[in-house]
């Protein structure tokens, strides 16, 4: 099967209580860095279009993004996988060749196992979350870039400008 066949929305298939065999999502980690409430600038990596993302190019594009910012940055910075893969991709196996005529069945019981899992992402929501310091946005442009020519189809980076949180006390009188 290619890449493509599963890019495509389809109707969910979540409920892994009645899933025998699905497998486990091949993320190791949703967010990176170092959580700061003082971070200038917050970067998203926003979809274009509605689709869904394997885990692996999720967790290829994880990987790339935190190399690049612990090179550059060392610990300045916070990163956050938004999109979770909840939805189990099914195949139904057809084998070609000489001597497979007997095994195939064609369309009769075809609904298929389950082969991997995917998140589904509609267009505009973000897909990472990326924080840092002002010294840092150059790095960390490059870095959502390179992270999103690991994910299908095409995206928008979103850089906003963060207001401090200033801290407050209120005093309580009895």
């Amino acid at each position: 099967m290619k890449a493509k066949n599963y890019r495509n929305i389809e109707r969910p298939y979540t409920r892994k209580e009645f899933i025998h065999g699905a497998p486990q999502p091949r993320i190791s980690k949703y967010t990176m860095g170092i959580y700061k409430n003082d971070y200038e600038y917050l970067l998203e990596l926003i979809s274009k279009n509605d689709l869904q993302i394997r885990d692996v190019a999720l967790e290829s594009a994880r990987v790339t993004m935190g190399k690049i910012l612990s090179k550059k940055l060392g610990e300045n910075y916070f990163l956050e996988l938004k999109a979770h893969p909840h939805h189990v991709l099914r195949e139904n196996k057809m084998i070609f060749g000489a001597h497979a005529d007997r095994l195939q069945e064609g369309m009769r019981r075809s609904f298929g196992k389950p082969i991997g899992i995917a998140a589904r992402v509609k267009k505009g929501e973000p897909v990472f979350e990326l924080r840092v310091y002002s010294s840092g946005l150059e790095a960390a442009k490059e870095a959502i870039k390179l992270g999103s020519k690991k994910l299908p189809k095409d995206y928008i980076i979103k850089i906003t400008k963060i207001a401090p949180i200033q801290a407050t006390t209120t005093e309580i009188q009895h």
